[in-house]
């Protein structure tokens, strides 16, 4: 990597030049850099109004640049080791399905895990690839699914040579990452393609001993969520690209669903971000690493919480794990999970991920500082005194293996009908069902809804779980497949 080069921040460069040129806009956005609208002005700012723009010759224009954004692109490209970058601005979910549509048209088949994130999912509706499920393994003393085992990705492409491609989660929302290079060497020698969902692994491509990135593996492509780990503003994104790839065809995809209006505010904290990784991601991502460490050592001092990490790599489904995540599990306190994001929110003001039925997780990153992880550890410590109780009658499972029976496309686009979730059992669900975050559904559409869904789906709502996903807002009822 050229470090003079990865000085530079065109897009950020080419907004300075302009805000010193006093334009005089007559084009949208009809603002006119705050002026039109005082009180948004007054909350966000007039510096940050005077660079919400629309695409001009000067600036660029994200679907077909030519300029500032095609250097940006190669600059970013660079640093991520990649054959090509692109800025994406609405969220890694549109990187994700884009990755799919790239590679995948009608009835083509692509192997994946079934945690997933919804995304993938939805990309399946979109072009009417067929899922080839990995069903991931299952940590039983955290109820986590694990990574996909080297055995199980070998069987789903014997059995289904034809599939166009594997759909990677790496790393995992808890840590957990899989053999990415041998689950690509295996998919290459097979013709097939290696998408990853790296929505949690920016930290990958600038730190120093974090597990291996996509581009690092060889992956094909692979969509990272830059304002996850590394800095940028929330809904900005890259989708890199590997060298089998044509970038070409992949803009012409991305152009299908992305805005024809990419916000400036989004690409600039892109440019910005990818360069402050670039030059100094070494040093911050020692220093998250190091920061997560002590809140894992001193939550782990208080008993009864788990913050895991390393020591539970197995070199298969668990082939390694990012060090950076902090995920603690609580079932042991008598807590779940999700009780215990509620009481840290509404009692100690501090907001952390998410947390499900077994488990919470805090985002570590380039903003954090020693003082606020004492803050989190001292209070874990208090919620352990004051609510500890025995644990029977926790519910300990957070992954279930779904069973698949129609396309998620099929199921979604057919006649459906809305039956109290109770009484589902046996039915073939229309819809998602799912907590938010992590966004992983609990049930997918064409997946047979079980009576150990519905005890899931239950218990979650009764702990506090944000689910979503059904047409029915307070997700009492479903939509399932006319049989």
């Amino acid at each position: 990597m050229d470090i003079d080069k990865q000085e530079k921040a065109p897009i950020y460069e080419a907004l300075q030049r302009y805000k010193s040129m006093r334009v005089v806009p007559f084009d949208v956005p009809g603002h006119k850099q705050g002026r039109g609208n005082p009180e948004l002005r007054e909350f966000l700012g007039e510096k940050c109004l005077a660079v919400d723009v629309n695409a001009m010759k000067p600036l660029d224009n994200l679907g077909h640049p030519v300029s500032v954004i095609k250097e940006a692109e190669e600059l970013a490209a660079e640093a991520f080791s990649a054959r090509h970058a692109f800025f994406m601005v609405n969220g890694t979910t549109s990187a994700v399905q884009a990755m799919i549509m790239s590679v995948c048209q009608l009835g083509d088949k692509i192997i994946m895990p079934r945690n997933v994130h919804k995304s993938a999912i939805n990309a399946l509706i979109i072009s009417g690839a067929i899922p080839v499920y990995v069903n991931p393994g299952i940590n039983k003393e955290l109820g986590i699914p694990l990574g996909m085992s080297i055995k199980e990705v070998k069987n789903a492409i014997a059995c289904h040579p034809e599939a166009k491609a594997i759909f990677v989660n790496n790393p995992t929302y808890y840590g957990v990452c899989s053999d990415l290079k041998t689950i690509t060497d295996l998919a290459h020698k097979n013709n097939m393609y290696v998408l990853v969902d790296e929505a949690h692994g920016t930290h990958f491509y600038f730190g120093e001993n974090l597990p291996l990135s996509a581009m690092a593996a060889g992956a094909d492509m692979a969509a990272v969520s830059m304002h996850k780990t590394g800095g940028s503003l929330t809904q900005s994104s890259f989708l890199l690209v590997g060298k089998r790839i044509n970038p070409g065809h992949v803009r012409q995809i991305i152009n299908l669903t992305q805005t024809t209006s990419g916000s400036y505010l989004l690409l600039t904290s892109l440019d910005i971000s990818r360069r402050n990784l670039a030059l100094n991601g070494k040093k911050i991502f020692a220093k998250v690493t190091a920061l997560a460490e002590y809140a894992r050592t001193e939550i782990n001092k208080i008993g009864g919480y788990y913050a895991f990490s390393k020591e539970l790599i197995n070199k298969d489904d668990i082939f390694d794990f990012d060090p950076t995540k902090l995920s603690v599990h609580t079932l042991e306190i008598g807590l779940a999970g999700i009780e215990v994001y509620d009481i840290l929110r509404d009692d100690y003001n501090i907001q952390i991920e998410f947390g499900d039925i077994g488990n919470i997780l805090a985002i570590i990153s380039v903003g954090d500082r020693e003082l606020a992880l004492e803050r989190l550890v001292s209070s874990l410590a208090e919620i352990k005194r004051l609510y500890l109780k025995d644990k029977t009658g926790m519910l300990d499972y957070e992954y279930i293996n779904p069973q698949v029976v129609i396309t998620p496309q099929k199921a979604f686009y057919a006649r459906k009908k809305s039956v109290p979730i109770k009484k589902s059992a046996g039915c073939i669900s229309g819809e998602f069902v799912m907590a938010y975050p992590p966004g992983i559904p609990i049930l997918a559409p064409g997946e047979r809804i079980t009576p150990e869904i519905i005890d899931y789906i239950i218990y979650a709502k009764a702990k506090g779980s944000f689910l979503t996903g059904t047409e029915d807002m307070a997700v009492e009822n479903i939509r399932i497949v006319e049989e």
